[in-house]
């Protein structure tokens, strides 16, 4: 019985998975051999081809010997770890599959119990298989990622290393014929290599020039040439008509035609590039060697687009006043020429360079020609800092405003400064330090230049759609119910934000990257660097944010919808006194902005454990500067839940007496006579004395009334009328009675002291004067008179 009920239940889990499986099941008589159809998964043959990869890679690391031959094999090693991540992504739902399928069957049973049937049995042992060989791939797929993710650690200290020996290498100077020597007369092995390199080109050229296929080539490099040219005009003729005609005006506009001419030049070369390789590679791969230039000269490539394509955004000069910098019209002129030909010397020069290290060619000849790469750069940026110089200094003398930037100031002086050194190091024989100070130069350009103009279009994207004079703005009012200055409080947050956020990227990216590092190095580098060890440990990762962004949110949403509802229809409705009721609206909203954060930490993964040195950290800080704050917190806690006052109270504190209008998590606000305002810190109120006048609601107040008469006078007619004007003041308690006391007898007259009891401290001062008015009204028609105060000696 118990083998016909598994039997049913593995039947009706099939027809609820459905497919080819539910034909099966649906026939408890089918064969076994239709068991459980084999699943696919990944050969034996496929991990030794990854493995094979993997050893190719290792191979190609191990024979670099420069800094930028390491390069291409990174990229690679980040592309195999992809290709695995893949492969493992397609097997786990299988292994999910068949864990479930398995947990189905259950386990064999005992010996004890009565045996099953065949196809059950049959059924286990096929599904075991396929899952052994599931587990097995996935165990191997992961020790190649491992090793894979390993080989990425010991690149980059293999380039640090390689790095550290360059900058600090001596060779000769500049001036010393033996730097010449290499490329005017070089080795026979050099030549051999050279030649070698131009032999791959022309039977790559021969191959796609073929009799049949000159059409075809001649067509695609045309095309090419003329998507390069006249196709990037036509690009940033149609953005910058749908950024005229499609962008509102104002500096949203500004700032997107100069993002669309940046766009403009870098898209038009990237598929004009494309459009060639395809050319060259449609009917047969490039060779090692040719490919490994290709991957290089195509970083280059980008690289001299971002100058020229961010050059032509900022400056502008056909278009003055679509310039995003304050730059002058006359030094925007000056730098026009410069970006276009510092972008054809590095097109040239880095690709000779590149030609050498793709061959293989001897250090002597890569540092010649990183030696005369930096010279040319350094000429180029000096020659730019001379003639912007001449010019500002005569923007100065026209007292010009704008000639006057400390930034500006600042940039010139650092590339003034850069070029010198680098001009010392080329003298002194340190080329390779010479040619890292040119490129982080150049770098330093393209950085700056692209996250400036990042900066501004989300700056004015963020005022363009929280305005409220637009139509996006009008409907965020709609949507989140909120005015124009909340409006603009979201926008200033998150253009902040943003532009804060892309400053960190800029500077990680100065140190990151360099001249021939692609969007994907730089992005695997600055998250290496912000996922560092750390924010592992804490098991942030970007697919949390938009969770814990959410998260924070609606729980501030939800927190101050409950808290209207409890203010305006609950707590209303309930029996409390105002006072414990604000006292438990704000408790309720402190445990919920707690709740929240710790809600909003959850969603991004962070794990409590590792929150012991922020803990450490606190303690620290409580004991010094953080002692103040917490004790006040603490306070404010003990006081909304012991409520030693309450809202309403009135209190007396330190020479303060007023009504308590907020109890706050740090501080007390207490509303003076004259309705202003004293803030005073909560652990005040629970570390000194405090006088609580209403505490209970059963405090009286007392008018006290002090009065000095003549010797002369009849005590008990004075007296009698005093308790008369009290006994028929409404505001006078009955009990506790009224009384008279004597005070006081001097040559000066006779005092005496009158008090009564009123519902209220509050009332006491109305009274008193109510009081004093018909006591002077009683005494004139009685011919009583007060005592007059002695004379000043």
């Amino acid at each position: 019985m118990r083998n016909i009920l598994k039997s049913l239940f593995f039947v009706a889990f099939l027809l609820s998975e459905g497919g080819s499986s539910t034909l099966w099941a649906a026939d408890p008589l089918a064969p076994a051999t239709t068991a459980a159809a084999p699943l696919p998964v990944i050969s034996q043959g496929e991990l030794q081809v990854l493995q094979q990869r993997l050893d190719g890679l290792k191979q190609q690391i191990s024979a670099a010997n420069n800094y930028n031959q390491l390069e291409g094999p990174q990229d690679r090693v980040q592309a195999f770890i992809l290709d695995v991540d893949k492969l493992s992504a397609s097997l786990l739902p299988q292994q999910a599959q068949l864990t479930v399928q398995l947990g189905v069957l259950g386990a064999a049973p005992g010996t004890e119990v009565a045996a099953e049937q065949a196809d059950i049995v049959a059924q286990r042992a096929s599904l075991a298989e396929q899952k052994n060989k599931v587990d097995t791939a996935l165990k191997n797929l992961a020790a190649l990622k491992q090793s894979a993710a390993e080989l990425i650690t010991q690149i980059a200290g293999i380039r640090r290393t390689l790095l550290e020996s360059e900058l600090t290498l001596g060779t000769h100077s500049v001036l010393s014929p033996g730097f010449w020597a290499p490329l005017l007369n070089p080795s026979r092995d050099d030549r051999q290599r050279f030649s070698f390199f131009i032999e791959q080109m022309t039977d790559a050229w021969d191959r796609v020039w073929a009799p049949d296929r000159h059409f075809h080539t001649l067509a695609l490099l045309a095309l090419a040439l003329l998507i390069w040219t006249s196709g990037r005009r036509l690009a940033d003729r149609g953005l910058t008509w749908l950024c005229i005609y499609r962008v509102p005006e104002g500096r949203l506009r500004r700032s997107a035609l100069a993002f669309a001419s940046a766009l403009a030049t870098i898209a038009t070369t990237a598929l004009a590039l494309h459009l060639l390789f395809y050319a060259l590679t449609r009917h047969a791969p490039l060779t090692p060697v040719l490919s490994t230039f290709s991957e290089e000269f195509e970083k280059t490539v980008y690289a001299c687009a971002l100058i020229t394509g961010l050059s032509r955004a900022l400056l502008s000069i056909e278009h003055p006043s679509w310039r995003l910098p304050g730059i002058h019209d006359q030094v925007a002129h000056a730098l026009k020429r410069f970006p276009r030909v510092l972008s054809a010397t590095l097109l040239l020069l880095v690709t000779l360079v590149q030609v050498c290290n793709a061959t293989g060619m001897s250090s002597q000849i890569v540092l010649a020609g990183r030696g005369v790469t930096s010279m040319a750069v350094m000429v180029i940026i000096v020659t730019l800092l001379l003639r912007v110089g001449r010019v500002r200094k005569e923007l100065v003398a026209a007292n010009d405003p704008q000639a006057n930037s400390t930034f500006v100031g600042v940039m010139y002086t650092i590339a003034a400064l850069s070029m010198f050194v680098s001009a010392i190091a080329l003298l002194t024989g340190y080329v390779s330090l010479a040619r890292f100070i040119t490129y982080e130069v150049v770098w330093a350009f393209i950085v700056l230049s692209g996250f400036y103009l990042l900066i501004q279009v989300i700056k004015d994207g963020c005022e363009h759609a929280f305005s409220p004079k637009h139509a996006s703005g009008k409907a965020l009012k709609q949507l989140l119910g909120v005015g124009d200055r909340r409006l603009d409080q979201i926008s200033i947050l998150l253009s902040g934000f943003s532009r804060a956020a892309l400053l960190l990227l800029a500077v990680i990216a100065l140190f990151v990257g360099g001249i021939g590092t692609t969007l994907g190095q730089l992005a695997t580098n600055i998250m290496a660097i912000l996922g560092g060890a750390g924010l592992r440990k804490f098991n942030i990762v970007p697919a949390h944010l938009l969770n814990a962004v959410l998260a924070l949110m609606i729980g501030i949403w939800l927190i101050r919808a409950l808290r209207r509802w409890l203010d305006n229809e609950f707590l209303p409705k309930t029996d409390m006194d105002p006072g414990m009721c604000a006292s438990l609206s704000t408790l309720f909203s402190n445990i919920g902005y707690a709740f929240v954060i710790l809600l909003t930490l959850s969603s991004l993964g962070v794990q409590w454990t590792n929150l012991a040195w922020i803990v450490s950290a606190l303690s620290v800080g409580i004991g010094f500067g953080l002692q103040e704050i917490v004790k006040n917190f603490v306070s404010g806690l003990i006081l909304l839940t012991e409520r030693p006052v309450k809202v309403g109270d009135l209190i007396s504190i330190s020479g303060v007496e007023g009504d308590i209008r907020r109890i706050n998590v740090r501080a007390t606000e207490i509303q003076l006579s004259d309705r202003s305002i004293v803030i005073v810190p909560n652990s005040q109120l629970i570390s000194q004395n405090l006088r609580n006048v209403t505490l209970g609601g059963s405090a009286q107040g007392v008018a006290s009334l002090e009065l000095m008469f003549p010797l002369d006078i009849d005590p008990e007619e004075v007296k009698d009328l005093l308790l008369n004007a009290y006994h028929e003041n409404e505001t006078i308690l009955d009990k506790p009675a009224s009384f008279v006391r004597f005070s006081k007898l001097s040559p000066d007259g006779i005092t005496l002291t009158v008090t009564g009891y009123v519902g209220s401290p509050r009332i006491v001062g109305v009274t008193k004067s109510d009081l004093l008015f018909e006591i002077l009204k009683r005494l004139g028609a009685a011919g009583i008179a007060l005592a007059k105060p002695p004379a000043s000696a």
